[in-house]
């Protein structure tokens, strides 16, 4: 389960990292810290997702 977390955080992490990035230029944080701290935030909220998900979907089969 370990491997399909790693794979899952690997996509999950650039794309939570890209949504929160554009949430923080829409927002009018339009500096270097606000987009580094929003991208930094998405990669760390990706870990427990990621686990959540891959547990699911090792319970599905």
């Amino acid at each position: 389960m370990l491997r399909l977390t790693a794979v899952i955080y690997t996509l999950l992490g650039a794309t939570l990292a890209g949504i929160f990035i554009v949430v923080a230029l829409t927002m009018g944080f339009d500096t270097g810290k606000p987009i580094v701290y929003s991208a930094i935030l998405g990669f760390i909220l990706a870990v427990p997702v990621s686990w959540i998900v891959a547990k699911q979907l090792s319970n599905l089969s």
